[in-house]
């Protein structure tokens, strides 16, 4: 009887754990896409006002196409950090 006990918690708990890192991958992933969003809506924004042909705009979109792939294998940490820099590039191409 003791064994089929055991085997209870431990599958509840393999569950519990399974959730828990489920939670943290999803909220990882939301993060990366909402990077994404707002990196492409400023590069289209850029684009928009004449800035597509400066070489950091040309850095911000390698970034970004960087940051798609990072988030398409779930390395969000890479995908959110390659959506900042594309940010900064993006930034930096309106100074001209």
């Amino acid at each position: 009887m003791k064994r089929y006990q055991l085997f209870a918690v431990l599958s509840v708990a393999s569950i519990g754990l399974t959730a828990c890192a489920g939670a943290v991958k999803s909220e990882s992933a939301e993060t990366c896409r909402k990077a994404l969003d707002v990196a492409y809506q400023e590069l289209n924004f850029a684009e928009s006002q004449g800035f597509a042909g400066t070489v950091n705009y040309t850095k911000a979109a390698s970034l970004l196409t960087a940051a798609k792939t990072s988030q398409t294998v779930e390395a969000y940490d890479s995908c959110v950090s390659n959506a900042d820099k594309a940010r900064y590039y993006i930034a930096e191409s309106k100074k001209g």
